[in-house]
């Protein structure tokens, strides 16, 4: 059985999934119809990255996603999806999206439309230079949890990616105030990241509340193939439980580590990571090494099917 996984913000580099564009109709197609609903020009962006576009949230999300797709549809269309047998579904926080039209509970146009609207408000949602995110090295989720409390730190865990990176969410006097009481109690690193707002934290409530305006206006389709939820690292294949939780998803802590583990509990043997960059494989690494994981990348890539 096979896990199909799809990266989030953070993946995206330029020139991702051109490759694909020029040498298959079908890639083409897809950029097509994501642009055409979004009205943005996608390529341009990923291919030229104008005014550092690329590396803008609100154009960012719909990038990557985009990529992912092309790659994702490519594969399905040139080689079928028994190429892929896939179970299970997951993504990292915008990946979630990706994997919700991967499993044909979500249409590409309407996705588009609602990440292009997520981008928007997560990059909207506080002043610009205001909060933040770092990324701590060397301690796990459990640790990060008991050091915010016993210091009675203001800031959340925004993603628990591995049991050695964990990256937090806080306004940026906060985060740097932090930096000291981590690297005493024992991280190795702290990195603070190159974000326009601290996502996953309560920063991002009202942002969600008005994402979630979108979605309930969104028309789901119940779907045979099962999703891990990124809110609460549950299997699920009932769409009421699946949107519940994606409705949850932007303001709360992306649970990758335990959406892994509860990998591990099902009959999985194959993960693929379809979408720029290597980021999950390599973090999937650090939580165990129960599964032959492949990266779908670029066009050369393909031959992983071989």
């Amino acid at each position: 059985m096979t896990a199909v996984i799809f990266p989030g913000q953070g993946s995206q580099y330029s020139n991702m999934a051109m490759d694909f564009n020029d040498n298959f109709k079908i890639s083409t197609d897809i950029f097509e119809e994501i642009e055409e609903s979004t009205q943005i020009n996608i390529r341009k962006i990923i291919s030229e990255n104008p005014n550092d576009e690329l590396n803008q949230t609100k154009f960012t999300q719909i990038a990557i996603f985009s990529a992912s797709m092309v790659i994702y549809k490519t594969i399905i269309h040139e080689f079928g999806i028994e190429v892929i047998n896939p179970k299970i579904f997951l993504g990292h926080s915008l990946g979630e999206y990706s994997a919700l039209v991967a499993k044909d509970i979500l249409s590409l146009s309407e996705a588009s439309n609602l990440i292009k609207r997520r981008g928007e408000l997560m990059d909207s949602a506080i002043k610009p230079n205001i909060s933040g995110m770092a990324a701590i090295i060397g301690k796990n989720s459990k640790d990060i949890d008991n050091i915010i409390k016993k210091n009675n730190l203001d800031i959340e865990i925004a993603n628990d990616n591995s049991p050695m990176q964990v990256v937090i969410s806080g306004l940026i006097k906060d985060v740097d105030a932090a930096q000291s009481i981590f690297i005493s109690n024992g991280a190795k690193r702290y990195v603070k990241l190159n974000v326009s707002a601290a996502f996953h934290s309560k920063y991002m409530l009202e942002a969600q509340k008005k994402l979630n305006i979108e979605i309930d206006n969104i028309k789901f389709l119940s779907s045979n193939y099962e999703i891990i939820s990124n809110y609460d690292a549950s299997i699920n294949s009932d769409t009421n439980k699946i949107i519940s939780c994606l409705k949850n998803q932007m303001a709360n802590r992306v649970k990758w580590t335990d959406s892994i583990k509860k990998l591990e509990d099902t009959n999985t043997a194959n993960i693929i990571e379809i979408g720029p960059g290597k980021v999950l494989s390599g973090l999937i690494s650090r939580i165990t090494n129960k599964f032959d994981i492949k990266t779908i990348d670029k066009i050369i890539d393909l031959n992983k099917f071989n």
